[in-house]
Formats: structure tokens, C-alpha cells, sequence
């Protein structure tokens, strides 16, 4: 049996943590370690068109997984190329090990042929970002940084001379066992005390959720029950925490709706469980706030805390639901579930006035409908811009559903490829990308990935020939809107051009049948809709100084419109509010 070399040893060690799959785009400096993965039957090379495309998939998959996964990008260029997608992983908390190939050993720093320094250039954007410059650096490093990724939950990055992958390996006895999974982290009982003091002296308690409730939804529902709360949530908790709650009162931040903003500058507490909410404007300057979650550099960055509790969100309930007292009073709770119901009752109204005859079709109704016809078991994608308005607000998670996007770095393009790298993990699975025309054009030779490989992703283009979120922002700002419009083509002709199914919607009526014959294929398919540039509604009382990048600085200043299923869940939830 031939000796192995760095690059198939790096390829076993993947596989060894659990990654099936290696996104990438094939080169010099790449070859060795993707010939060592055409050798190795436990694990498959993924051919994107776009490096970025890679970073992103592996991203996404992690997501939906909750494992390690990779990526890869050839020297220089190439593995520049994956910068946008491992800032997403990484702000994410995906775990991604990102391999970025180099140029010959022997060269480096002497500006040779697409030289670049990329265990400098990725640092930012990871935990874990080391230079292989010797086969005896292997398997060690490699290790470090799977450990890293999956323990710290987030980017690790190797970069590896072609020419070393090429060498042979050292001897194997040098493995370690591989952390594969994170650990439950228990608060230390000096911080329960505390925390458990100020919920029985609070008479109202609100609590603002983030992703950090994962799997968490049980203890959430059990501790807000005991002590009467109100339930907010962020929008990469809406997923998490939304179902199934008796105390949601909806949304906080530029796409905020209901009550959560009034329900956490109205309590005695606010505790903030799993979240890193980046919008300190909508956070209340003169209310008792309590955080906790399991990176302890969240604490108190974005507000200033009387209590900070470092611990996973499901273990610190479980330590404080058998301690807090039962409170009987809920006259907090049912005011705070009086006004979300009023509030989005106000909102739904405005996009439901023959929005089903509206031409041009309105991007509300759209997701309306794909709402309602999508699988329970769906994973949603969705684009950064007005995509991410309709999917907050109209998308219903179950429990089930997965709603994933780019929320904590805001990058445009995202929903295709995330996709591509959700689609991956289980084919069987309906997989829908909510693609923006600007976002889905940017990166659209990804397509031809979905037809490479045959992934029954279905992508639904909001078309509005604009990039609405951008147009919007200079609107508020009071600029004269610029650079925005974008002549497309026939985005389902281009589909069809690519081997895949593609329909072009235009008219309401037909986009309910259009929507369940491309969700019926087996295989990709577009979805063209058509959708009104001017549908979003600019509430009158906006200034450009309310306006930081995505955030507004003003309580009931948020974008107007639907709601969707969300306003029958709130008036489900009025019902069990005791009359006097």
C-alpha cells in the first residue's frame, strides 16, 4: 500500500470529523487534495462556479446540519474568493473549515504568481486561521482548527502549499480523538441566585429571544409560563421561538412588528436569552437587563447589563425554572398581547385590498402564498433586501421549518447558494431559495449547479427591476433614488436555457398554480414573478437620522405591511387573555 500524502491524510482527517462534502472550485495548488477526495469514497468534490458560492453552501449546510463542514479555494484568487461566505459562516456561528491552497512553499514572500498571505487575510473572519509550511505540522493543525470550528462554533482556516499537500504524510500515531460535538454550559450558581432574585422582585418580565433558544423552545415556553411574560424574539430567533407560543408579541428591529419593542422598554426586566440583537437602538436605556448566553463576549456589548450569565440558554432554564416562584399575576402579559394583536391587526390591512388582483403582483402576496403552499418541512434561503422583509414577516415556522439567511452579515446573493449547500443535506427535503432579482443575478452562474448536480432547489425571483432595500435607504435618507434599477431578462427563459423548469408569473391568479407545478418537479426549477418596485409603504414620520445602516432608532418607526399568518396565531393567543 503506497504511503499516504499530506493531502490525503488532510482528506481522511474531514472525513474522520464528519464532512461529506468539499465546495470548491478546482486549481494548480488544489490538485492534490482533490485527487486525494476522488480516491476517497467517504466524502464527495462539489464543483461550484463562484468560490463565494462554496463559503456559502458549506455555511448553510453546517446550519441545517449542525456539523462541520468544508470548503476549499485555490491560491490567491481563488481562495480570496470565499472571504464574503466565511464572514457569513462565521458571524452565523457555522462551523466551516475553509482550506485556502497556496502558492509553492519555496515562493512564498517573494511576490510570486498570484502570491497573496492568506492565513493573514482570513483571521478576521475566523477562530483559527494557520499556515501549513511543513508536513509534520499535519495532522496537528489540522485538528486544532476542526476543534476551533466545532467548538467555538464557527470558521476555522488552513492554508496549505500545493506542494506540501503533494509530500508524504507523517506518521498517523501523531492523531488525537477529534471534538466532534459541543458541550451543554452550566451558569455558576452564584449568577442563578442573582438571577433568580431579580425575576421574583420583577413584577413584569419580558423576554427577547435570539438563535441561542435552539432547541431551547420547551424550556422557553415552560419559564415564560411560570412567571407571566411576554416572549419577543430577534429575527434569528423567530425560527426557534416563534411556534407554538401563547407569549409571542412578535419582532424587534427595522423589520419589527407587534408588540416587542413596546414589551421591552415597559417591564421591570428584560432578560435577553441567546441573543447578540447588533441593534442597540431598540433597547431600552432605563429598564433592569439581564443576559445570558453561551459566548461570554456577547455580554454586554450591546447594552449595558445588571446581571451578565454566562450558559447556554436550555441549561440555565432548566437551573431556574424549579426555582423562580410562580407568578399569578398576568396583567402585564395580557396587556402586551392586546397590543400586538391591535398592531398587526392595523398593519395586515393595508396589503389586503385586492392584493390578489394587484398588477404588478405584490411581493406581500407572493410570499403569502408560497407561505401557504410550502411543505411543513421546508428549508427557507432568503436574499438580503426586501426578501428578508417578506420573509420575516410571512414565512410561518413550525418547528419544523428552517428559515436561514445572511442576518448577521447582511450580504447580498446569499439565498441561492445557501440553498445549494441546504439542498445537499438532504435531497429529499423541499429546499426554497426567496431570491431578490439584484441578489440572484449577482451570482447566478450557480444555477448551473443546481443542474449539474440535479438539486430540486426551487428559487421564487421577487422581480422588481430594483434594488428595493438600497432605494428604500436613500429614500429615508431623502436622496433621489440612483443606480438602483436593473434591466433583466426572462429570468425562467435563462432556467429553461439551462436544462431546468422556468415559469414567469405576471398576473396573481396565476401564481398559486405556477408555485405547485415547479414545486411538483424533481428537479430545479424558477420561479419569475413579477413583483411591484413600489408595493413597500414608507411610514410618514421617518428621518435619515432614525436610519444607521440597517436600524432604526425609534420605537414605533418600522416598514409598514402584512404580517401574513402571524395575525391569526395573535388572535389565537387574545383568546386564552382572561375577561374581566
Amino acid at each position: 500500500m503506497a504511503k499516504q500524502n499530506v493531502a490525503d491524510q488532510f482528506v481522511d482527517i474531514l472525513v474522520r470529523a464528519g464532512v461529506k462534502r468539499l465546495y470548491g472550485v478546482v486549481g494548480d495548488s488544489l490538485n492534490p487534495i482533490v485527487d486525494a477526495v476522488r480516491r476517497n469514497s467517504a466524502i464527495d468534490w462539489v464543483h461550484v462556479r463562484h468560490e463565494e458560492t462554496a463559503a456559502f453552501a458549506a455555511g448553510a449546510e453546517a446550519q441545517i446540519s449542525g456539523g462541520l463542514t468544508a470548503c476549499a479555494g485555490s491560491c490567491g484568487p481563488g481562495n480570496l474568493h470565499l472571504i464574503n461566505g466565511l464572514y457569513d459562516a462565521h458571524r452565523s456561528m457555522a462551523p466551516v473549515l475553509a482550506l485556502a491552497s497556496h502558492i509553492p512553499s519555496s515562493e512564498i514572500g517573494l511576490g510570486y504568481f498570484q502570491e497573496t498571505h492568506p492565513d493573514q487575510l482570513f483571521r478576521e473572519c475566523s477562530h483559527y486561521s494557520e499556515l501549513i509550511s511543513n508536513p509534520q505540522q499535519m495532522p496537528r493543525l489540522l485538528q486544532t482548527a476542526i476543534q476551533h470550528a466545532i467548538g467555538r462554533s464557527g470558521v476555522s482556516v488552513v492554508s496549505l502549499p500545493g506542494d506540501i499537500a503533494a509530500q508524504p504524510a507523517p506518521d498517523r500515531s501523531a492523531e488525537t480523538a477529534l471534538v466532534t460535538s459541543r458541550p451543554s454550559v452550566r451558569p455558576g450558581d452564584a449568577e442563578i441566585d442573582r438571577l433568580v432574585a431579580m425575576i421574583d422582585e420583577a413584577e413584569k418580565v419580558t423576554l427577547f429571544c435570539g438563535s441561542g433558544t435552539r432547541g431551547a423552545h420547551a424550556e422557553v415556553m415552560e419559564f415564560a409560563g411560570k412567571i407571566k411574560c411576554p416572549v419577543g424574539h430577534a429575527l434569528r430567533g423567530k425560527e426557534w421561538i416563534q411556534y407554538d407560543n401563547p407569549y409571542d408579541i412578535g419582532m424587534s428591529g427595522l423589520l419589527g412588528y407587534g408588540a416587542a419593542y413596546e414589551a421591552t422598554h415597559e417591564c421591570d426586566l428584560l432578560i435577553l436569552l441567546g441573543t447578540d440583537f447588533p441593534y442597540n437602538a431598540f433597547l431600552p436605556k432605563d429598564v433592569k437587563i439581564a443576559q445570558i448566553d453561551v459566548r461570554p463576549e456577547n455580554l454586554g456589548r450591546r447594552s449595558k447589563l445588571d446581571l451578565a450569565v454566562w450558559g447556554d440558554v436550555k441549561e440555565t432554564l432548566r437551573c431556574l425554572i424549579p426555582r423562580v416562584r410562580t407568578k399569578e399575576n398576568r396583567r402585564f402579559l395580557d396587556k402586551m398581547l392586546k397590543k400586538h394583536a391591535d398592531a398587526l391587526e392595523g398593519v395586515v390591512k393595508a396589503y389586503t385590498r385586492k392584493v390578489d388582483k394587484h398588477v404588478p403582483i405584490h411581493p406581500e402576496y407572493v410570499a403569502s402564498v408560497l407561505d401557504e403552499v410550502a411543505d411543513d418541512d421546508a428549508v427557507f434561503t432568503i436574499d438580503t433586501g426586501m426578501c428578508n422583509v417578506w420573509g420575516a414577516r410571512y414565512i410561518s415556522p413550525n418547528g419544523r421549518r428552517r428559515i436561514i439567511g445572511s442576518f448577521s452579515h447582511g450580504s447580498m446573493a446569499n439565498a441561492l447558494p445557501m440553498a445549494i449547500g441546504a439542498q445537499f443535506t438532504d435531497p429529499r427535503r423541499q429546499v426554497v431559495s426567496m431570491s431578490g432579482d439584484g441578489g440572484f443575478s449577482m451570482l447566478m452562474g450557480d444555477f448551473l449547479t443546481l443542474v449539474q448536480y440535479d438539486l430540486p432547489v426551487k428559487v421564487v425571483v421577487f422581480n422588481n427591476s430594483s434594488l428595493g432595500m438600497v432605494e428604500l435607504e436613500m429614500m429615508v435618507s431623502g436622496l433621489p433614488s440612483y443606480g438602483t434599477a436593473t434591466k433583466n431578462p426572462d429570468f425562467a427563459a435563462v432556467a429553461r436555457a439551462c436544462g431546468a423548469y422556468g415559469i414567469r408569473v405576471e398576473k396573481p391568479k396565476q401564481l398559486a398554480g405556477a408555485l405547485k407545478d415547479a414545486f411538483r418537479h424533481k428537479g430545479p426549477a424558477l420561479v419569475d414573478v413579477v413583483t411591484d418596485p413600489h408595493a413597500l409603504s414608507i411610514p410618514p414620520k421617518i428621518s435619515a437620522e432614525m436610519v444607521t445602516g440597517f436600524a432604526l432608532s425609534a420605537s414605533k418607526i418600522v416598514l409598514e405591511g402584512g404580517v401574513g399568518r402571524m395575525v391569526q396565531m395573535a388572535r389565537s393567543n387574545l383568546r386564552n387573555v382572561p375577561r374581566p
